[in-house]
């Protein structure tokens, strides 16, 4: 099966990987046709294994190499696919939006979770939840947001790691064939 690990902490926080030894690191475990999608932690990979353990192991493996926790979000290419489908919002919002990002999940949102993200929307950032992904749509720069991955995790204690819409569409548009 086709893989997309999606790592948080990669090439940003003065946290430098480059995407040779990161291959390396996945080919160390086992994984084939290990590729690297811009460099900001994606990993493409072919496994037998199941995503949940799949999670475990990269976590695990890139913790005692790099050093530092590496949160890791497994999608199969087909989800990937589905997710760079799906509307969340309005066509007009989302064409006139400063940002559209997709947050990857580790689990579906409790209820009081989704409650939780609700009450973070303000004038310029509105959410919508769909299975385990986030999807947030700026109005402005992101940088004119008071939201972020941290508030997110720190309010709903969920790990996530967040991708641009247009990241989401190229690994779907690149992979979604792959079985």
């Amino acid at each position: 099966m086709k893989y997309i690990a999606l790592l948080r902490a990669i090439n940003v926080g003065g946290h430098v990987v480059k995407m040779d030894v990161l291959r390396g690191h996945f080919e160390s475990l086992g994984f084939s046709n290990v590729e690297t999608f811009i460099a900001s932690g994606n990993v493409i990979f072919d496994s037998r294994a199941r995503s949940a353990t799949l999670q475990t192991m990269i976590e695990d493996r890139l913790q005692a190499s790099l050093g530092y926790e590496v949160a890791t979000f497994i999608r199969t290419t087909a989800e990937v696919d589905a997710v760079s489908k799906y509307q969340p919002f309005s066509a007009a919002a989302m064409k006139s939006a400063g940002a559209l990002c997709v947050g990857f999940l580790e689990k579906t949102l409790s209820q009081d979770a989704c409650d939780a993200l609700m009450n973070m929307k303000t004038a310029i950032d509105d959410f919508h939840v769909h299975g385990r992904e986030v999807y947030w749509l700026c109005l402005n720069r992101q940088s004119d947001s008071t939201f972020s991955n941290a508030r997110f995790e720190r309010t709903l204690k969920v790990r996530a790691t967040f991708r641009g819409v247009n990241t989401v569409a190229k690994l779907a548009a690149k992979f979604h064939a792959s079985p």
